[in-house]
């Protein structure tokens, strides 16, 4: 149990894809204004990330590496994960249209976000077993929407405000990630 929990404080806090790794920055900026949308984002990135890693790691270990075609793991994790996306742009705009729409163009770039397919790339590379490849990558998507929705809060916020004119918009936006990004570093030496 204590090491779940070191999985989880490690990759939620300490390691953070987004703040620690710098993957899955595209959709970290691009949906991060209003924090309804960093919610849609990040349950579609939970449900992606955490199904793209139960799948790939069998589909690894039960038919490329038996077949002799380890070296095409990365393009059948690229299929899974779009195949996945696709299952979630579908499901959104059938029962949640209006999420669907704000989220727009950033829905497809899940298929794109590097940490989905890092995740994956990580398990295979550490020999994780399935069940604690499925609680990383859990605990990886957790850490990815925890950023989200509090840089979007913080943009909200910063959205109020007035600050120089050489920091409006983007400039702000970066800013505002890199000291979100040295607010998680303090957590990289916590011991569980």
């Amino acid at each position: 149990m204590r090491y779940y929990i070191a999985i989880l404080v490690g990759a939620v806090l300490a390691n953070n894809f987004v703040l620690s790794r710098f993957l899955g920055c595209c959709p970290f900026l691009g949906v991060s204004k209003k924090t309804d949308t960093a919610l849609g984002m990040s349950g579609a990135v939970i449900f992606v990330m955490t199904a793209a890693s139960a799948v790939t790691w069998c589909l690894d270990r039960w038919v490329l590496q038996p077949c002799g075609l380890g070296y095409a793991h990365t393009l059948a994790f690229i299929l899974v994960i779009a195949a996945l996306v696709q299952f979630i742009d579908i499901a959104m705009k059938r029962f949640l249209p209006p999420l669907h729409a704000a989220l727009g163009i950033f829905l497809p770039l899940i298929t794109t976000n590097c940490a989905v397919l890092g995740v994956a790339e990580l398990n295979l590379k550490d020999h994780r077993p399935f069940l604690e490849s499925v609680f990383f990558s859990f605990a990886a998507a957790l850490g990815f929407a925890l950023a989200l929705v509090v840089f979007s809060g913080l943009r909200e916020k910063l959205a109020l405000a007035n600050p120089p004119r050489a920091f409006r918009g983007v400039a702000l936006a970066l800013v505002t990630a890199g000291l979100l990004a040295l607010a998680f570093m303090g957590f990289s030496g916590m011991k569980v």
